[in-house]
């Protein structure tokens, strides 16, 4: 039995995205998959949602699901490009061109 008052990210890949839906709003952060890279192109949260975290949730959520199924990440979202440079611990995942946009 699922608990809807405690929304989770899921990854819709038909999309191209993960989506965290809360208060009828959906977040997103989009991006795409060539190969064995996931580029994070862009994180929208609605304003209704903004100031909860829930940018991070994305963030945490796209970057797990990278490492869980072994790709290589470009941060060209400036939201995973922040959190990963904050994060030495996620640095692990860039791919070469990920590396060079966070100046690695």
């Amino acid at each position: 039995m699922t608990d809807s008052s405690s929304p989770s990210v899921q990854d819709n890949p038909a999309k191209h995205r993960f989506e965290y839906a809360s208060q009828g709003e959906r977040a997103v952060a989009i991006y795409s998959l060539d190969g064995d890279v996931i580029t994070f192109i862009h994180t929208l949260v609605p304003e209704a949602l903004q100031g909860q975290g829930i940018a991070k949730q994305l963030v945490l959520a796209g970057l797990a699901s990278a490492r869980e199924r072994g790709l290589r990440v470009i941060p060209q979202c400036p939201v995973f490009a922040a959190y990963m440079r904050a994060h030495p611990e996620t640095h692990d995942l860039l791919a070469d061109d990920g590396r060079k946009l966070l100046g690695l």
